[in-house]
């Protein structure tokens, strides 16, 4: 069974690996060592890459990230952007997943990430009862698995983080495609909504970032 710290180290895996996170690696790296929900080997490499981020000189570990989730939009780390794309649909799309953080003590502010930034959702599934947490992470799971396939196929460390989602919902990764197909499976989801329709009750605890 998932440690509700295992979707928080996850999601600190994937964040801008500046000053302040790469110094709370060694938090996320405990919370890996103690993990048992994951198999030794998707455990072993997330601790590989954890340590790499950690020791790796701070200016490439950052234009890595950058030239990954910043500059190719077939990776973007914001879900909808994969789904919605500029469509009218991605605002009714954000309201909901804003009012499902909302039902559940986490209220955005400015400053904060866009709601469906893949860092934010994870740790917001931290504070979630596991069963109401999977159930929410399997409704962009094609997202996740598509991601992942990409990062992998650009022999990326960070398809690591990808891997670990998909084994913990229980799925194969996808094969990875070519990138020149990447822009036509964005194209392809246009009908596969992800509107995050919350039919959980709120929970007493509040999400908040650390």
């Amino acid at each position: 069974m998932s440690n509700p710290l295992t979707f928080r180290a996850l999601s600190h895996l994937l964040m801008y690996p500046d000053d302040a996170m790469r110094k709370e690696l060694t938090a996320v790296i405990d919370v890996l060592r103690e993990e048992r929900s994951l198999s030794e080997g998707t455990r072993r490499a997330l601790l590989g890459f954890a340590q790499d981020i950690q020791a790796g000189d701070g200016w490439d570990v950052q234009e890595t990230y950058v030239n990954l989730f910043d500059r190719t939009r077939s990776l973007s780390l914001h879900l909808f952007e994969h789904v919605h794309g500029e469509s009218r649909d991605r605002g009714p799309a954000m309201v909901d997943l804003i009012n499902v953080y909302a039902k559940h003590g986490l209220e955005l502010t400015d400053g904060h990430e866009l709601p469906d930034y893949l860092p934010m959702f994870l740790e917001f599934l931290s504070v979630l009862p596991l069963d109401e947490a999977m159930a929410l992470l399997k409704e962009p799971l094609h997202v996740i698995q598509a991601l992942g396939a990409r990062l992998r196929n650009h022999d990326s460390a960070y398809g690591l983080v990808f891997s670990a989602l998909e084994e913990l919902v229980g799925v194969r990764p996808l094969i990875a495609s070519e990138p020149a197909q990447e822009e036509d499976i964005d194209a392809a989801w246009q009908d596969a909504e992800v509107r995050f329709l919350d039919n959980t009750a709120p929970c007493s605890s509040a999400a908040g970032r650390p």
